[in-house]
């Protein structure tokens, strides 16, 4: 198995397309550092609303890696689910486009075995894609605006967190980011074995995603009660929980807590179950698959 990963691992680095996706990160995420270094403040006065004419407001501590890297995984993790699909959409449709999968599935290696190694190498592309913007995102933004107490803008109040409460919270929202696009990745996988070539999957899973994230934001109180909490762009942006601590009786955050632990881990759950599903789909249909390229 590991001898077959290696040999998956090296067919997707070898694709120009497979760095495009960390270049596009790397320009996306500087912009963003370059645009609030040069005008955080109007981003800022923009999350704090009224506050600023009654408040005096620290602007300079505000600023600083940790809230300028929550800021960025508002803005990119939603749009990173068309770089998963890039690589994972051409897994089984690449091979058929360019003629080598009857030759692959030929090998003395069952075909489960050769789906889960490409599915586990789709798998390491997500988490080094991830890593990378852990990198960029987090440790950039550290090294360029510091670091200091994060202010998080919540429904119905601001919170603020302890510098030293911060970043166990970021490992745990990158873990979970993580398992979110790979369940990208299973839908891709699982929508590849059905292609001669990677458009189709890849704008086919792109679809879904837009389409169900739409779904998911719609205020229906009985579709609120009925399909969204099955839909699985609805629990994607669950890492958000990490950084919504609990409240004491004086309205400061307790540290080291999560408010909603329970909610997360169902989320966490729920992603699970549809990674499950899409990849197991995938290994029936492709064992079952009449390979004719």
């Amino acid at each position: 198995m590991w001898q077959l990963l290696q040999i998956e691992l090296f067919k997707i680095f070898r694709k120009p397309r497979t760095y495009i996706s960390f270049g596009a990160i790397a320009a996306m995420v500087i912009i963003i550092q370059i645009a609030l270094k040069f005008d955080g403040q109007s981003y800022i006065e923009f999350i704090v609303g009224g506050l600023k004419d009654s408040l005096d407001i620290p602007y300079e501590h505000i600023l600083n890696g940790f809230f300028v890297c929550f800021i960025i995984l508002n803005l990119l993790l939603i749009h990173i689910p068309l770089l998963i699909a890039l690589v994972a959409g051409d897994s089984i449709a690449g091979e058929a486009n360019m003629g080598t999968l009857r030759l692959l599935a030929s090998k003395p290696v069952s075909r489960t075995k050769l789906m889960i190694a490409k599915f586990m190498a789709t798998v390491v592309y997500t988490g080094l894609l991830l890593l990378w913007l852990a990198f960029i995102a987090l440790l950039l933004s550290i090294l360029v605006f510091g670091t200091n107490d994060i202010l998080i803008a919540r429904n119905d109040a601001l919170e603020i967190i302890r510098s030293n409460d911060v970043m166990w919270r970021y490992l745990a929202a990158f873990a979970f980011a993580t398992l979110a696009l790979t369940t990208v990745a299973a839908l891709a996988f699982l929508l590849s074995v059905f292609a001669e070539n990677s458009i189709g999957p890849i704008v086919s899973t792109i679809s879904i995603v837009i389409v169900f994230t739409i779904l998911s934001e719609m205020q229906i109180p009985l579709y609120d009660r009925t399909i969204k909490p099955f839909l699985f762009t609805s629990h994607m942006l669950a890492w958000k929980g990490f950084f919504y601590s609990k409240i004491d009786a004086g309205g400061s955050s307790i540290p080291g807590t999560i408010e909603n632990l329970k909610a997360i881990g169902k989320s966490a759950v729920i992603l699970v179950l549809y990674i499950t599903g899409f990849v197991s789909a995938a290994i029936v249909v492709f064992n079952r698959k009449d390979i004719l390229s």
